[in-house]
């Protein structure tokens, strides 16, 4: 490699705070939380500034960083062969309605755990009712 090769491959790729950016997403929400944490103890203001960034991008609150790189493999680019790109897509797509169905039945799941319990909580607050709601209480 020559030196001008050297010094125009990163000229593509962006700059050190967008490739610095994308690697600490592509670890996920974990990565930024362990960058901020390092940058409180070893030079606090660089930890508030990634506090501030991530409460400002949203990244710490809502999974952001998670999502890409869950949905990243849904985007594939063409091996050449469409019947495989065909067969690729198709197994994806089976793939995702499974987990959807997955997650609706889990959310199902918990929607009768919590009316059991609701229901058991109520039965349970009737037997510790006194037995006084038929008589008037002389003061």
């Amino acid at each position: 490699m020559t030196t001008a090769t050297l010094h125009a491959a990163p000229a593509h790729r962006g700059s050190w705070y967008s490739r610095t950016e994308q690697w600490l997403d592509d670890r996920g929400k974990g990565a930024w939380i362990a960058a901020m944490v390092l940058g409180f103890i070893f030079v606090w203001p660089i930890g508030l500034a990634l506090l501030a960034y991530m409460i400002w991008s949203k990244r710490l609150f809502n999974g952001n960083c998670a999502r890409r790189t869950r949905h990243a493999h849904v985007d594939f680019k063409s091996s050449g062969n469409t019947a495989f790109d065909s067969y690729k897509s198709d197994t994806l797509r089976r793939l995702q309605d499974e987990q959807d169905h997955f997650e609706q039945f889990l959310g199902r799941l918990r929607d009768a755990k919590d009316k059991a319990e609701f229901d058991q909580f109520m039965a349970d607050r009737d037997k510790r009712k006194p037995e006084t709601d038929g008589q008037t209480i002389d003061a």
